[in-house]
């Protein structure tokens, strides 16, 4: 028996999703820039794609929609792109919570001169929109926050911070929505948010294909150089089986949203409820309601075993199940977790976090054979 539990690393292709690239690898293969029919054939598939995924946002038009890698490539231009439109350094606000995608850029652009706020969280990891009201400058320029946070499935509040940072600021608003796409409704018109982005492979798309949402307006500065594709920003032939991917996945994401929103969410409260009752050695991490719906962490605290979250992960894959250690890996060596340590967690505590996320195949039946499994790996 095996059970996967690790969606917010990636989820299986959708069925349809695989039955359209197999069709595009064999029919569609032209380059999507040539003039002639090979290549007007793509270019179609590619522009389908895109007001899928404008669709999916609620975006004015598919024009909003620059296609990425994934969403590391995307966080990267929403920052650099953001900053290489000045010449000298300014000021920018992230939270200390926020992905290596947000993170390690901010670091980078730290180290050339340029004044960074990471804003703090309370124990649940939620951002103190007070905070980001305090912290905006004359020279703030971009403010970045993570619309659900992958370790521990915090939302933030992304209504009320993108409005402190319009409302306050001259500053572009920008949220890595990676987590949260496909399973929770972002409606870009209505927020106040200038730049997001979201990778296809995180609700049943194809890895190696994401994109970036730019309000219309707004003046990014391209990463790389070539062909000119993507409006300019993003040079290079598009992966488009991948994109085509995302596309379809975000039709179907579209179409069952709410519905499947609701399943997930009564599956992540089952299995929480069922921890605290089964396995009381497992701590809930991050908000218990303000929380994305497919996700559940902890920390492993048990009285009598010292045991780490990569550990249970390696222990439970051996049981044929599969989820993901809540600390990072570097060289082979195992690290605290820089999130739950901004939560106000020990080192010791940030070495044991466990993550749990549920996708369209997972039951009931599943997450209580979860259950029994820990329970018995802690007892040995």
């Amino acid at each position: 028996m095996q059970i996967y539990l690790d969606s917010c690393a990636t989820t299986a292709p959708h069925p349809e999703v695989v039955k359209l690239v197999q069709e595009i690898m064999k029919d569609n293969w032209g380059n999507p820039s040539s003039l002639h029919f090979w290549g007007e054939r793509s270019a179609m598939v590619l522009e389908k794609a895109r007001f899928s995924v404008a669709s999916l946002l609620n975006a004015d038009s598919g024009d909003n929609i620059i296609f990425t890698s994934g969403g590391t490539e995307a966080d990267n231009l929403a920052i650099f792109g953001t900053v290489y439109n000045y010449s000298q350094p300014q000021h920018i606000i992230i939270s200390s919570v926020e992905h290596s995608a947000i993170a390690s850029p901010v670091t980078m652009l730290e180290k050339q001169g340029w004044q960074v706020t990471r804003l703090p969280v309370n124990r649940e990891g939620r951002v103190n929109p007070d905070d980001l009201r305090k912290s905006l400058r004359d020279n703030t320029v971009l403010v970045s926050i993570i619309y659900g946070q992958s370790e521990v499935g915090t939302i933030q509040p992304i209504t009320e911070l993108a409005d402190i940072t319009k409302t306050h600021s001259k500053a572009l608003f920008h949220t890595d929505a990676v987590q949260i796409m496909g399973r929770y409704e972002v409606d870009v018109s209505a927020l106040k948010i200038d730049l997001l982005s979201l990778s296809g492979h995180k609700f049943y798309g194809m890895q190696g294909a994401g994109a970036l949402y730019i309000r219309e307006g707004i003046e990014l500065q391209p990463l790389i150089g070539g062909g000119g594709q993507e409006l300019g920003l993003r040079s290079g032939t598009q992966a488009l089986c991948a994109i085509a991917a995302l596309g379809l996945a975000s039709q179907l994401a579209q179409k069952d949203l709410e519905s499947e929103s609701l399943r997930l969410r009564e599956l992540r409260d089952y299995f929480i409820d069922l921890v605290e009752q089964e396995c009381p050695y497992l701590q809930l991490t991050g908000d218990r309601y303000y929380r994305l719906p497919h996700h559940a962490s902890f920390i492993i605290n048990h009285p009598h075993r010292e045991i780490t979250g990569r550990k249970m992960v390696r222990d439970l894959n051996l049981a044929g199940i599969g989820i993901s250690a809540g600390s990072a890996c570097s060289s082979g060596k195992s690290l605290p977790s820089p999130t739950l340590l901004a939560m106000g967690y020990s080192e010791t505590e940030a070495l044991r976090g466990i993550r749990i996320s549920c996708d369209r195949t997972t039951t009931k039946e599943d997450l209580e054979w979860v259950v029994m499994v820990i329970n018995q790996l802690m007892s040995r």
